[in-house]
């Protein structure tokens, strides 16, 4: 596709779309999570490169471009002093950097920093997930359809011509994707929710702004295969992520927002949106800040201490007091989400008006003790659709998923990410856990009240119930389950009772933290011997 056949485009959306006029006027809090993320992300602007330095305070002044992408978008919604210029040099900056041959796997692909070699020389091979990120097409092109919707007043015609030329490469890189067991290939399968909602809306604005009809038919196809998924339990296959339940969302709203009528993602958009809430808000306890569990894939143990995208819709919602953020969440582990702020916030008051009344009352004030089901299917991964079960109550929550799965880890093969048990309370010093490192391909697990009972439906003598527990305030030695703070756990089952106990630290122990979290490992294994199914049985009561 020529740049020229695409200048027609680049001033008038085509009909259906949603022209492209300043956004309503914002909610309270919707504004204050634009101001506040691009104050933080000010400090970082390098405007000699037009990148944002690298969040991460382990690398040496490089720069990263899909943060830079997400602010380049908040740029141009403060469009104040020489915003709208920074803005246009940020993303002619990242177009400049797009993958363009097609040849390449990576083709419409964008770096992941400006200073990183080119992928495919022979010094820097490419590695999916590594040297490129497939996902990062979809991040950076639906920042610029939103970008383009919203405030394309702003940006000059020949940006406008380069934004959609890199959207039709983005687009057809994307059709390269083809889902792949292996876990050093492609694995984006319609199941994986967050990537593939945000490849159908794509595909979809794409074709239609470009009149490619084929491109239009092709996200439209693959939206229905995501659609047809969801509709068998109406759940994301992705099921219960702090982190990409909050890119799902957005992409649903995507879809809401931007496509025309005769869509069928503008269709089913609505009540995939409300029956994604319609879960969360039984899942989330604004008590102790926190989605209960089991969680499908999660960068952390408590919402209180990393930055997950669920409570950046939170803040726009109820307000950041009532989200699971500190007064500055740049501080809080995972914090390089915090720059999809922007977004977020423009999206907020169309998002809001989306989620049922009744789940926007549950985000500020606990429900009452309540037992919460579902049933979520990943395929291929998933043999069989996975059960969830969640018990909440003021200080206490236990939830788990059965499950019989391909590889060990979930869907995602993330030992570290799959919490597929997960007990969380309330010390009174701070939210505390107790999780399920995954060791089998298979569990059947029994929630109920103050209990948690883990069987291994494979398991044999060799199998083992690792238990990962936080840390204490209070606490700081843990020698027993006596010394955990604020839980009495009474250990049952026919496993050997005589555990191991280690310790994983930032500066020693046995072990390395997870997802930055330090924790005390409590290890069961089976009595020599044994014969049987293994099983564990935790009784927990609040002290």
């Amino acid at each position: 596709m020529r740049v020229s056949s695409l200048t027609q485009w680049g001033l008038a959306s085509l009909a259906g779309l949603a022209s492209a006029t300043p956004h309503p006027k914002m909610s309270k809090d919707a504004k204050s999570l634009l101001t506040e993320s691009m104050d933080w992300m000010d400090t970082y602007y390098d405007p000699k490169a037009g990148y944002l330095y690298d969040f991460s305070a382990a690398v040496g002044l490089t720069h990263e471009t899909r943060s830079s992408a997400w602010y380049a978008f908040g740029l141009l919604a403060r469009n104040k002093g020489k915003d709208r210029l920074e803005a246009e040099k940020i993303i002619k900056n990242i177009i400049a950097g797009q993958a363009k041959n097609p040849a390449d796997e990576w083709y419409g692909d964008y770096q992941q920093e400006p200073e990183e070699p080119l992928v495919g020389i022979p010094t820097y091979n490419p590695r999916i997930y590594g040297s490129w990120d497939p996902n990062w097409r979809g991040f950076v092109g639906t920042t610029f359809i939103m970008a383009m919707e919203e405030y394309s007043h702003l940006i000059s015609k020949p940006t406008q011509d380069l934004i959609l030329q890199s959207l039709y490469n983005a687009t057809k890189g994307d059709e390269y994707r083809f889902g792949n067991l292996d876990p050093l290939k492609d694995n984006l399968y319609p199941a994986y929710s967050n990537p593939s909602i945000m490849r159908a809306f794509m595909s979809g604005w794409t074709g239609r702004r470009l009149k490619e009809a084929n491109m239009t038919r092709s996200g439209e196809a693959y939206a229905k295969e995501i659609i047809d998924l969801f509709d068998r339990h109406n759940t994301l296959s992705e099921f219960n992520s702090g982190t990409y339940t909050g890119v799902s969302l957005y992409g649903l709203v995507l879809w809401n927002k931007y496509l025309p009528k005769d869509s069928i993602m503008k269709q089913a958009s609505a009540r995939m949106i409300q029956d994604t809430w319609e879960s969360v808000g039984l899942l989330w306890h604004p008590g102790m800040k926190n989605m209960a569990g089991p969680w499908d894939r999660s960068y952390g143990y408590d919402m209180n201490r990393y930055l997950s995208l669920m409570a950046l819709w939170f803040w726009s919602f109820v307000g950041k007091e009532n989200s699971s953020l500190i007064e500055n969440p740049s501080i809080m582990s995972h914090s390089a989400d915090y720059a999809w702020a922007p977004l977020f916030a423009i999206l907020a008051d169309t998002h809001k008006k989306l989620v049922p009344k009744n789940v926007l009352s549950k985000l500020t004030k606990f429900q009452g003790e309540h037992t919460f089901s579902a049933t979520c299917y990943y395929p291929p991964f998933d043999k069989v659709p996975r059960n969830i079960t969640s018990w909440l109550s003021e200080k206490l929550t236990i939830g788990a998923e059965s499950f019989d799965e391909l590889f060990l880890g979930g869907a995602g093969q993330n030992q570290a990410a799959f919490n597929p048990a997960v007990v969380q309370w309330d010390t009174g010093d701070e939210i505390a856990f107790l999780s399920l490192y995954p060791t089998e391909t298979a569990l059947q697990p029994v929630v109920s009240p103050n209990k948690l009972t883990l069987t291994y439906p494979y398991g044999t003598a060799g199998s083992i119930f690792s238990l990962v527990v936080g840390t204490f305030t209070a606490k700081r030695v843990v020698n027993s389950w006596a010394d955990v703070q604020g839980l009495d756990v009474k250990v049952s089952g026919n496993v050997d009772l005589n555990y191991n106990l280690t310790f994983a630290g930032h500066y020693g122990g046995a072990s390395k933290p997870l997802r930055d979290f330090e924790f005390w490992n409590f290890t069961y294994h089976m009595p020599a011997g044994f014969v049987g199914t293994p099983s564990i049985t935790l009784d927990l009561n609040l002290r």
